[in-house]
């Protein structure tokens, strides 16, 4: 389910030639930690016996792509380059610099398979919010939301087989921080995340509508790891959930509203506005209040080391940061409550994001992702710059610390769902 993988596959084919597979590990990235690594290493694993079963060979060169990509591409002769498509700069940056270092008579093509619709096609520019982009995509949908024709066992076989991956070795040599522990409730790879994609049709989809507000009802898909990492595609996602519209209609439409509108208007924000983790970001109006309010007394300060062990005086704030550092996934609803009070709690907007981004990439499975800097459900939200900085939002009446900015309370939480049966059940451990 790979369009870059099908559409590599499709000119190996014409050309009649094999097809290699490469992913090049880099030993830290950002802010990510062995919760991660650990995840994208084990769903790697999966899609390399995949390969091998399809006769396309894996490789797992070590090192950042610039310096391992085009010398294998020499080494072996490859005739032309496919590559997927992020938005955001660090992987953009990793692109051009294959593209400057490859051989001029090997063509380099990228594809965007994170997307249904295509980044560049759905718009040209950087849309204002869900309204102006809605209509792109829908109008879109009908020649982009296809099945997915299979990957076939590839009949022309490589001269140079892959070289066998230690695993292990690989793991033990990543230079992250481990002291953030994987998680057990997601088991990474496609064959789990599909899994899990068929639960939450059968018994969590006929309540998502209704309940998808509330982190004490199980009515989430859960899918965003697999979706992060690449081992479930959006696209079957949609495809599956569809099927079940006339049965669920509300809640199989507000599903493709936050899968395919809201997450495809996060890629359009992150490739067209380069300051998408940045309060320089933000729309005009917002950073004006945001200034403007920037040395409002705040009822509390905490430093980040607070904010991270969960130590602050709100027990529901304390709660959700609790379940992202243990589960490495917190309820939607209450990332956009969350990333508010760090606002509130910290010293100044520019303060605020850059704990908020940092805690997020840190302990969340799905962290450093489109949706996490900018992301916005539908009646909810978990983006840090929308939360933080109202990207994708519109003013509200003023007020201290927030200015126009949406504000959030406890009071308000306490009228949506029975904040104290969430409380206890990520209590502090004693």
């Amino acid at each position: 389910d790979n369009w870059a993988f099908l559409y590599a596959q499709r000119l190996a084919l014409k050309q009649e030639l094999p097809l290699h597979v490469c992913f090049c590990l880099v030993p830290k990235f950002l802010d990510a930690t062995i919760r991660h690594y650990g995840f994208m290493l084990r769903g790697l694993q999966e899609v390399a016996k995949e390969c091998t079963e399809l006769n396309i060979p894996f490789h797992l060169l070590l090192g950042y792509a610039k310096d391992v990509l085009p010398t294998f591409v020499v080494r072996l002769g490859v005739g032309g380059l496919v590559t997927d498509f992020c938005p955001l700069r660090v992987p953009q940056q990793w692109v051009e610099d294959v593209r400057e270092r490859l051989p001029e008579d090997v063509p380099f093509v990228q594809v965007d398979a994170h997307n249904i619709v295509p980044c560049w096609v759905t718009s040209p520019k950087q849309e204002y919010n869900a309204r102006t982009i809605r209509s792109k995509i829908h109008s879109q949908l009908p020649e982009f939301l296809t099945e997915f024709p299979p990957v076939i066992q590839h009949p022309y076989s490589p001269s140079t087989p892959a070289e066998p991956i230690a695993w292990e070795a690989c793991y033990s040599s990543l230079q992250v921080d481990r002291t953030v522990k994987e998680v057990e409730w997601a088991t990474p790879g496609t064959a789990s995340g599909l899994a899990v994609l068929q639960s939450f049709i059968a018994k969590r989809l006929k309540s998502f509508g209704s309940h998808r507000n509330n982190p004490n009802k199980a009515a989430l898909s859960n899918l965003s790891p697999w979706f992060h990492f690449g081992q479930v595609s959006t696209q079957r996602a949609i495809l599956e959930v569809w099927k079940h519209h006339r049965k669920y209609k509300e809640s199989v439409d507000i599903f493709v509203e936050e899968a395919v509108v809201r997450r495809e208007l996060a890629d359009n924000f992150c490739y067209y506005n380069k300051n998408y983790d940045s309060v320089q970001g933000a729309y005009n109006w917002a950073q004006n209040t945001l200034k403007l309010h920037a040395k409002d007394k705040r009822p509390f300060l905490y430093e980040l080391q607070e904010l991270e062990q969960g130590n602050t005086h709100d027990p529901l704030w304390n709660a959700a940061q609790l379940q992202m550092v243990r589960e490495g996934k917190m309820h939607g609803f209450l990332r956009m409550y969350w990333a508010k009070k760090i606002l509130e709690w910290t010293c100044s907007p520019e303060e605020a994001l850059q704990f908020a981004i940092y805690l997020n990439d840190r302990y969340e499975l799905d962290g450093r992702d489109p949706n996490g800097y900018v992301g916005k459900l539908h009646k909810g939200a978990w983006g840090c710059l929308w939360s933080i900085c109202g990207i994708h939002d519109h003013g509200w009446p003023e007020r201290a610390v927030f200015g126009k900015i949406r504000y959030m309370n406890y009071a308000g939480c306490k009228r949506k769902f029975d904040v104290v049966q969430f409380e206890r059940r990520y209590a502090p451990c004693k």
